[in-house]
């Protein structure tokens, strides 16, 4: 069965007004749109067009309760995904996810204390880990991920400082290590303070000298932008720490248990684990838990986490981080039939969205049409499924379809 679904976008404030109306084909009403959730997650399960189709149900978390075995198969308990469209037009909150292990210590340490689920400060909704990946689908999508070697953080804070002396203390604590530096900023004293103050100020000095040459590296121009937002957040100095990430269209990074990151701008298709625990240290007015953030972060640098999917056939190719439970497969042309090679594998239970053009998904029992910013539920009966363009529509026409793995 090929169930149409749809979904009402989140309206965080850092989210663009116009990205997901557009791709969806509505009405851009001036309000911020920032994500649109394509899943069962219980915090915003997806809408079915066509109730009738199941029975009368009005959400897929409606229908996976009252008939699992149909929407799931006989061997899964859930849907091992929640599929998202973001749009960011301003940074998203500092963060981190956990491990499964930290998860679940997590999840029963704050229901041992008592802590509501709905409660704003607490930390662990679910007892899951947040494993995530995001493809572009704007030209540039931009965002901080990872820590990189402190050697490349250290060059760029001497050169910000140009021998004035006031990131002196910042140097220091980047000689002793990064959890060290991490952990001085966030616990935030006096002296923390100051170099959160001047760091800001430095590196829009530098901005405004770079001129219209822009000749400032993009990690101080991101501090810059973000002093202006967050003026006195110890994540304007953590960004210098960090990879400045930029993914053209169609380009994927990966951010598994203990990334550091935060989305900056653009849109994208995210991919992660149905759970909703996220760690923030800030750039952001939610809540922050600074223990509970240092507990889980991954300090070790590593490079910039880009993600290269797998080429199955000249148009199919997916994403799939080892050991995470789901896979993203983007099947895509130029207003051919895609023909031969162009079926999308599938394990169990999926998710597509169309994202360009107009696509026939073919299934063993049937087929549906979709059209750009259109979404259907896929039973796993209907295994593999065939992608198919309009081919008289001259134009590209691209799917991205949720799966496991």
């Amino acid at each position: 069965m090929f169930l149409g679904i749809t979904n009402t976008p989140r309206d965080y404030a850092w989210g663009s007004v116009s990205a997901i109306p557009e791709l969806l084909g509505r009405t851009v009403t001036g309000v911020p749109q920032a994500e649109l959730w394509l899943g069962a997650h219980a915090g915003s399960p997806s809408v079915v067009v066509n109730p009738a189709m199941v029975g009368g149900a009005d959400t897929v978390l409606d229908w996976i309760t009252a008939e699992p075995e149909t929407a799931l198969g006989t061997d899964r308990s859930g849907l091992p995904f929640l599929l998202k469209v973001l749009a960011a037009a301003a940074p998203l909150s500092l963060q981190a996810h956990p491990t499964p292990e930290q998860a679940r210590e997590g999840f029963d340490r704050e229901e041992a204390a008592g802590v509501p689920l709905d409660d704003p400060a607490r930390n662990y909704k679910d007892p899951f880990p947040k494993p995530e990946l995001v493809v572009a689908l704007s030209e540039r999508f931009e965002a901080l991920s990872g820590f990189r070697p402190v050697a490349d953080a250290l060059a760029e804070v001497e050169v910000l400082d140009a021998g004035s002396g006031r990131l002196g203390p910042l140097v220091v604590h980047l000689q002793h290590g990064l959890e060290d530096t991490v952990r001085w900023l966030e616990e935030t004293d006096d002296s923390a303070r100051a170099v959160i103050g001047a760091v800001g100020h430095l590196a829009t000095e530098a901005v405004a000298a770079a001129g219209a040459d822009g000749r400032v590296t993009p990690n101080t121009a991101t501090a810059a932008d973000l002093a202006r937002a967050y003026p006195e957040d110890p994540g304007v100095v953590v960004s210098l720490l960090m990879h400045r990430v930029t993914l053209a269209r169609g380009e994927a990074m990966y951010l598994p248990a203990g990334n550091i990151h935060a989305y900056l701008d653009g849109l994208g298709i995210e991919l992660m684990a149905p759970s909703d625990n996220v760690l923030r240290g800030g750039l952001t007015p939610k809540h922050v838990d600074v223990p509970e953030l240092l507990r889980v972060l991954d300090f070790t640098p590593h490079p910039a986490p880009l993600l290269e999917p797998e080429h199955l056939a000249p148009a199919v190719d997916r994403f799939a981080p080892e050991g995470v439970g789901f896979a993203l497969v983007r099947v895509t042309n130029d207003g051919r039939p895609v023909g031969a090679g162009g079926t999308a594998p599938l394990d169990g239970p999926s998710i597509a969205i169309c994202t360009e053009g107009v696509v026939t998904l073919v299934g063993a029992h049937s087929a549906t049409l979709l059209r750009r910013g259109e979404s259907c539920y896929i039973t796993p009966d209907e295994g593999d499924v065939t992608v198919e363009a309009d081919a008289g529509s001259g134009t590209t026409a691209t799917v991205f379809i949720a799966t496991g793995a």
